[in-house]
């Protein structure tokens, strides 16, 4: 085995964060020609993924459980509560909690994208134990990663 020295170390073909990269811009692309008959984008999505799983949570969970910082996640609820999809509001025994609910317009939204993740699920090409192997190893990383 070559010695792994510095000049190894900055090869992108030994980095584990590259094809993490590229692999997670392949699937998002993927979703892209289903999302935008929706006119809403991949993030805007596991938005209301978590939402759909449970609505009425405080946008400091809704951030921990995607792994978005409040500077990203508030310009995002405050488009898709603009559209019509979304409320924000303050909870009354703690005005620093903002808790997002959606409204019809955000239910009904889950309908029309309930068939998406099969359709992107048969374009990964993976066989189903290698995806789950794929999901328990990226899961295994995000929580080392706390």
């Amino acid at each position: 085995m070559e010695e792994f020295n510095e000049k190894e170390a900055l090869k992108l073909e030994n980095q584990l964060c590259f094809p993490l990269y590229a692999a997670a811009r392949q699937v998002v692309s993927l979703y892209t020609p289903y999302l935008r008959t929706l006119g809403i984008t991949y993030t805007q999505y596991i938005v209301f993924l978590v939402l759909w799983e449970r609505d009425g949570i405080p946008v400091g969970e809704l951030g921990r459980r995607l792994y978005l910082d409040n500077g990203t996640l508030t310009p995002l609820l405050k488009k898709l509560e603009s559209a019509g999809y979304l409320t924000r509001s303050r909870a009354a025994e703690d005005e620093r909690i903002v808790t997002v609910s959606l409204t019809e317009s955000g239910r009904a939204l889950r309908e029309q994208a309930r068939e998406i993740p099969l359709k992107v699920g048969s374009c990964i090409g993976l066989e189903e134990k290698d995806a789950v192997m794929l999901y328990d190893l990226l899961y295994k990383l995000l929580r080392e990663e706390k």
